[in-house]
């Protein structure tokens, strides 16, 4: 179907399904600094693709689903218009980016735009955190939801965290027979259970009966703050009322049992996170990654290049790396385990380990930098990435990948073996040319 057919469609949605992401903010996006200084978060690249597209991708697969709607207070800046313009061409769905007036929390953009969410008359509609990184799941969530609730309810994505990790996310105990929610937590002082919140539901319309209940509290309460009483908490609000027999008994889980799932609250988490879409090419789209031909460049494993790049034949790249438009990669370079932006420059004999190097960034000859790996408990099946702060509590950076920054210019031949490994940000030396 093309786009101006799905567009009418929007507007006869009886018995078909919308999804929204909320994609929330720059205030939220200060530990993904530098990189989110240049462009909103979620248009981040990983894998080469911006980061939203990946939901997309997801989301278009499931035939029901006739309206994306992007919820969240990043300004409409050509960017935003110029991606979602884009995506609307390649998918052939409807799009629209709605800007929230201020922050309104992990509900109230859904409620403030309740109007365009219940247009056409859904049966029901999605809802995804943009900064979750998964195999989403869309049509087993929309299949559980219509045989467990008689799709007249409302489904946590669910996904098992070990017993310390869970204290960090949203906890859910189930009833295991029906998989009905008896309890939700977020993040609770003590152990509740092992399920956690993996950042997508699938909600019925009715969903906007608590939603106004969770509004009208806030006006109710004299202690909440006049600027925040239109802010909604999904969690708190709303999830946890509706746990055990909130509403009849009409909150569900669903877990996954296969793929992968993680979020991504700093630039660290995009190597992790750029490793796991390029592993799902390998599986679905081989035609994206990059192979071996007589006479070129080297790759081990998955490694997705712009076509525009040029990449000398001695240069060794993989796993796992990203080569962005216009990149110019050097003799002898050694790149792994990274994501190299557009129009970046890796001169000769330079070692790339564990590490973004930004827009327009020149590194110099023989030059090295290397982060810190961010990598899974091999021994524990359901260990998650930690989303640590910049410093620890003695003060000392907390090890992560590194970062060159937008335009930094040249790192400079004496770096030479010199590795950084844990910075946040490098901002090297600078040619005065």
């Amino acid at each position: 179907m093309d786009l101006l057919k799905r567009q009418s469609s929007v507007f006869q949605l009886n018995g078909k399904l919308k999804a929204v992401i909320l994609i929330g903010g720059p205030h939220v996006g200060t530990r993904f600094r530098p990189l989110s200084l240049e462009l909103p978060q979620p248009l981040f690249p990983i894998a080469g693709s911006p980061w939203l597209q990946h939901h997309i991708e997801a989301i278009v697969k499931h035939p029901d689903v006739r309206e994306i709607l992007l919820i969240g207070f990043y300004n409409q800046s050509q960017q935003m218009s110029r991606f979602v313009d884009d995506m609307q061409r390649k998918y052939g769905i409807p799009i629209r980016y709605l800007q929230e007036y201020a922050p309104l929390g992990t509900a109230g953009g859904i409620y403030h735009f309740r109007d365009q969410i219940l247009r056409g008359n859904p049966r029901a509609f999605f809802v995804f955190n943009s900064d979750v990184c998964c195999d989403f799941p869309v049509w087993e969530m929309a299949q559980f939801h219509s045989n467990v609730t008689g799709g007249n309810g409302y489904v946590i994505l669910g996904t098992e965290a070990n017993e310390q990790q869970a204290l960090s996310y949203g906890c859910i105990v189930e009833e295991p027979s029906t998989h009905k929610v008896l309890h939700y937590v977020e993040k609770p002082e003590t152990f509740v259970s092992n399920i956690i919140n993996a950042g997508g539901y699938i909600f019925s319309p009715d969903i906007f009966q608590h939603l106004t209940r969770a509004f009208t509290a806030n006006y109710e309460n004299e202690l909440i703050h006049d600027a925040a009483r239109d802010s909604i908490d999904l969690h708190s609000s709303v999830l946890t009322p509706l746990a055990g027999n909130g509403d009849g008994g009409k909150l569900y889980v669903y877990k996954m049992n296969s793929g992968f799932w993680t979020q991504v609250k700093n630039a660290g988490h995009a190597i992790y996170a750029n490793r796991l879409y390029l592993s799902l090419f390998k599986e679905r789209h081989p035609e994206y990654l990059a192979t071996n031909t007589p006479g070129g460049h080297e790759i081990y494993g998955a490694v997705r290049i712009h076509p525009s790049a040029q990449i000398d034949s001695s240069a060794v790249l993989g796993p796992n790396v990203y080569v962005g438009a216009g990149v110019v990669i050097g003799a002898g370079a050694r790149v792994r385990e990274a994501i190299v932006l557009d129009r970046a420059v890796i001169q000769e004999h330079s070692c790339v380990l564990h590490s973004i190097v930004g827009w327009d960034c020149v590194l110099g000859a023989w030059s090295r930098i290397e982060g810190y790996p961010s990598d899974l408990n091999p021994n524990d099946p359901v260990a998650k990435i930690t989303s640590e702060s910049l410093f620890n509590l003695d003060g000392r950076l907390n090890p992560s990948i590194t970062i060159l920054g937008k335009d930094s210019k040249r790192v400079l031949n004496w770096a030479c073996g010199f590795t950084l490994p844990g910075l946040r940000t490098l901002f090297a030396a600078l040619d005065p040319a």
